[in-house]
Parts: C-alpha cells; sequence; structure tokens
C-alpha cells in the first residue's frame, strides 16, 4: 500500500527525524574518513569532496525532500523506508573498506610457526588425525580378517581350564588373613605389651610372607599366565597396603609419645587402631594408609551402572586387540634378539601399534573406570589417580603423574624416609626406582616363570632416560622435545620390544621343557 501523504505534524516531526540522523551518519562519515586517510599516511579530506560526483556514491536523500516524496516528486511504495534504512546502514562500509584503505597494521606470526603454534586452536587437525585414524584402522581391521580370519572362539571369555587356577583363587582369598594379623600386632602395640623391636619384626614377617606365599603357589601350579598375573599384582597391592598401615601407625605411636613427654594441654592428637578403619583402608582405592579419609555423600548408582558398561566394553576391546592382532604378530616373529636387526625394528613397529592400543585401553580401563567406581561404592573422595601423563615433557614426569597411588606411597614411605635418613636425592630417586624394577619383575617373571630380567632392566633404564629428557628439556626449553621422547621411548619400542622378548623366550622354554 503507498502512502500518499501524511498529517502535518507527523511529517514535520519524521523529516526532523530524518535530517538529524542524516546529519549525525555525516558526521560519523566525516570521521571515519579522516581517521582511514590519517593512517595511510594521506591528507584527511572532507566528506561533501568524497561524496560528490566525482567519488560515484549518492549517500543519502535530500534534507528538503520529506518522507514519502521521491526524486522526482512522485511517491514512494511501501519498501521505500526498508530500502533507505539499508542505504543508511551500508553507506559507512562503503568508505571504511575503500581501495586505499590499509589492509596491513600490525606484525603477525603465521599460524604454524613456532612462536605462534601453541597459541592457535588446532581443533581441525585433531578431527583429520580422528579421520586419519578411523581409515587406517579400518584398512588394518580388514586385511587381519582377510589374512587370519575371525580368531576369537567361543571360550575367549571362559574356558574350561580356567577351572585349574582355583588354586591360585584360594591364594588370593587368604592374602586377606594377613591384614588381620597386622591388625592384631597393632593392637597389642597401642596396648603395650609388644616392644617396638617386635612390632617390627612381626611386620617384617607378614609382609613378607604377602610377597612370597603367592609366589610359590604359582611356581608350583599349573596355571593361566593371565590368571597368575592378577595374583601378583593383588599380592603386590597387598604387601604396598600393608607396609602404609605399619609405617603410618609406627609413625603416629612416635608422634603420641612425644606429645606424652611434651605434656601439653591445648594439643589434642589421637591415636587409635581401629579394625574399621583398617577394612575400609584395604578394599579403598588407595595405598596410604590414614585414619579418615574424604568422602562423598552419596551413590551416585546410575553412573555407576553406565561406568560398568564402559569397563566391560574396553575391556572386551582390549582382548580383541590382543586375540586378533597381537598374538599373530608374535607368533609370526623371531627373536629380536637373534634375528635380522631391519626385521626386528619392523616388527617392533608392526606390533607397536596394537600394543598401545591395549596400553591405552588398560589405563582407562583401570584408572579411571575401576578405580572410580570402586571409589563411588565406597564414597571415596579423592579421585586424583592420574594426571595429564600424556603431556608429561619428561619421563621424570610421567612417572609422577602416570600412577599416582603409586607415587604417593613412593614419596611418602621410600623417598622422604630416605631423605630424612641423610640419603641424597639422586640415591632416594634410584631406590624408588629399584623397588618399582622389582615388583614390575616379578609380576611378569613370576607368572611366566622365567627370570630373564627385561622387566627389571626396561625400569631401571629409565634413570638415564630421565636425565636425557630432563637435559633436553633444560636446552631446548620445548615441551614438544621432552614429550616426543617420552612416546617414542616408552610406548613406540620399549612395550613391544619387551613383549617380543618375554614372548620368545617363554616359547623356547616350553619347547625345551618338552
Amino acid at each position: 500500500m503507498a502512502i500518499t501523504e501524511l498529517p502535518e505534524s507527523v511529517e514535520t516531526a519524521t523529516t526532523t527525524t530524518t535530517a538529524s540522523s542524516i546529519e549525525n551518519l555525516n558526521s560519523d562519515l566525516n570521521h571515519a574518513i579522516r581517521r582511514i586517510r590519517g593512517s595511510n599516511g594521506f591528507e584527511a579530506i572532507n566528506s561533501s569532496d568524497v561524496c560528490g560526483s566525482g567519488a560515484g556514491f549518492e549517500t543519502v536523500n535530500d534534507r528538503s525532500k520529506s518522507v514519502g516524496e521521491s526524486s522526482d516528486g512522485g511517491s514512494v511504495a511501501n519498501d521505500g523506508e526498508e530500502s533507505k534504512e539499508t542505504e543508511e546502514t551500508t553507506t559507512p562500509y562503503k568508505f571504511a573498506y575503500r581501495a586505499s584503505a590499509p589492509a596491513h597494521r600490525r606484525i603477525k606470526e603465521s599460524p604454524l610457526s613456532s612462536d605462534a603454534i601453541f597459541r592457535q586452536s588446532h581443533a581441525g587437525l585433531f578431527n583429520l588425525c580422528v579421520v586419519v585414524l578411523i581409515a587406517v584402522n579400518s584398512r588394518l581391521i580388514i586385511e587381519n580378517l582377510m589374512k587370519y580370519g575371525l580368531l576369537i572362539r567361543a571360550g575367549f571369555w571362559f574356558s574350561s581350564k580356567s577351572l585349574r587356577d582355583w588354586p591360585l583363587l584360594m591364594c588370593c582369598l587368604s592374602l586377606q588373613l594377613l591384614p588381620l594379623t597386622a591388625f592384631l600386632v597393632e593392637k597389642m602395640a597401642q596396648q603395650r605389651r609388644m616392644t617396638e623391636r617386635a612390632v617390627v619384626i612381626l611386620h617384617i614377617t607378614i609382609t613378607t610372607a604377602a610377597i612370597l606365599y603367592p609366589v610359590l603357589v604359582i611356581l608350583k601350579c599349573d596355571f593361566a599366565f593371565l590368571s597368575g598375573v592378577i595374583l601378583m599384582l593383588v599380592a603386590c597391592i597387598v604387601w604396598m597396603k600393608l607396609v602404609s598401615y605399619a609405617h603410618a601407625n609406627h609413625d603416629m605411636r612416635q608422634l603420641a609419645k612425644c606429645i606424652d613427654k611434651v605434656e601439653t594441654s591445648d594439643v589434642d592428637y589421637s591415636y587409635d587402631v581401629s579394625f574399621k578403619s583398617l577394612a575400609y583402608f584395604m578394599v579403598a582405592p588407595t595405598l596410604c594408609y590414614q585414619l579418615s579419609y574424604p568422602r562423598t555423600p552419596c551413590i551416585r548408582k546410575g553412573w555407576v551402572a553406565r561406568q560398568f558398561i564402559k569397563l566391560i566394553t574396553f575391556t572386551g576391546l582390549m582382548g580383541f586387540i590382543i586375540e586378533q592382532y597381537i598374538n599373530p604378530i608374535v607368533q609370526n616373529s623371531q627373536h629380536p634378539l637373534k634375528g635380522n636387526l631391519l626385521y626386528a625394528i619392523e616388527r617392533v613397529l608392526k606390533l607397536s601399534v596394537p600394543n598401545l592400543y591395549v596400553w591405552l585401553c588398560m589405563f582407562y580401563c583401570f584408572f579411571h573406570l575401576w578405580l572410580n567406581i570402586l571409589a563411588e561404592l565406597l564414597c571415596f573422595g579423592d579421585r586424583e589417580f592420574y594426571k595429564d601423563w600424556w603431556n608429561a615433557k619428561t619421563i621424570d614426569e610421567y612417572w609422577r603423574m602416570w600412577n599416582m597411588p603409586v607415587h604417593k606411597w613412593m614419596v611418602r614411605h621410600i623417598y622422604f624416609p630416605c631423605l630424612r635418613n641423610g640419603i641424597p636425592k639422586g640415591v632416594a630417586i634410584l631406590i624408588a626406582f629399584l623397588v618399582s624394577a622389582v615388583f614390575h619383575e616379578l609380576c611378569i617373571a613370576v607368572p611366566c616363570r622365567l627370570f630373564k630380567w627385561w622387566a627389571f632392566i626396561g625400569i631401571m633404564f629409565q634413570v638415564p632416560l630421565v636425565i636425557l629428557t630432563n637435559f633436553l628439556q633444560n636446552k631446548f626449553q620445548s615441551s614438544m622435545v621432552g614429550n616426543m621422547m617420552f612416546w617414542c621411548f616408552f610406548s613406540i619400542l620399549g612395550q613391544p620390544m619387551c613383549v617380543l622378548l618375554y614372548y620368545h623366550d617363554v616359547m623356547n622354554r616350553k619347547s625345551s621343557a618338552r
């Protein structure tokens, strides 16, 4: 509908408003042009010079024209106001992006340069890596199925051979009698029915039995390798918990004696030996004993159910990768130290990818899913079971972030006690790695019934790697160098080589036994 005429008051007000807005617009344009020309190093010019016929642009309608009048005096269509608003909105951009406007104003680095790469978002490159990873692994899955077929059989989850492992199960259950014995020792020590020397001797006997008893059972009985590894892991956990329990209670007794000697009324230090606290500690996802822990208010049942589903899924994926990929590779390979060097490198690199997947699945299943499930069921509050170890710049950082329960235990019961007894810091670190190497060797060599010390050497080899990566980090001041060294030596080369060495040594032992 065309607008033919307006009341005089409305027409006057509208004309005044339009004239005012045009004046403001011209003022803004004039200011913008001066700024642009001034920044370019040219002499500022008036807007009237730019808006003239020489500029080739027409800014706004004549001020004398009222709303509803066209340039030739005719009436305007109902879209006249919309076109005027659009023109008034877009007019400043006609002058802001002129050909003479500067396009380069600041010093800038390329996004992938070394100075700017960590200030950019690389989400697109991450998505590309995910797509390439899926494509490459899809090809490997198809190639593996075409070459070997489906290797997963009906006995993958449960086999009748597993029934022969019942002695290991009984050994695992009977290990729980050792914490009860330790509790009785501490109770008598609290009541001062036993000397401190006798308490120490009894705790050494109990902790030694926690390791030797499973080792003897595994070496005497016929069993599956996985069952032996699980039993040794349980035995090591029980040993570390008993050491922490004895050490913490010994320290609390010493503090209680010191407080009794001082006889200060303002100090309230309670020392109690409670079976309830020990029982909670033995099942809690921690290796460091204390009288109380931070607790959560409730159990999220739905959350626990979802985590259990994830745990079953990733455990199955881990087993599938082992059966379908790792087993054929190691079975078709030679001993890495007795063959061609190039062939050994090719086997290690071929095994590194599925081995890395299994290792990451193991980390996610145990440290994230299982420990969080256990913590939720027990209302255990401190759930820092790991840190961002994948960003570790040195091997030293990796070992401090990878396994927080073990790291806290090492710091509390090995590292700082060594420092308090005057042992140098470097020697204390070496002792901590030595203890870790011994237990890694026990968890692998005992189930394999083979003591070649490959795991021990692998862990102790971390000490020169710590020195090397720390040196590189201090010299280059780059997180990339140390992080790449960590992934290369630890995941790509170290673990696959250890798997090949133990597999072929076990096969050679079985063939010689026949």
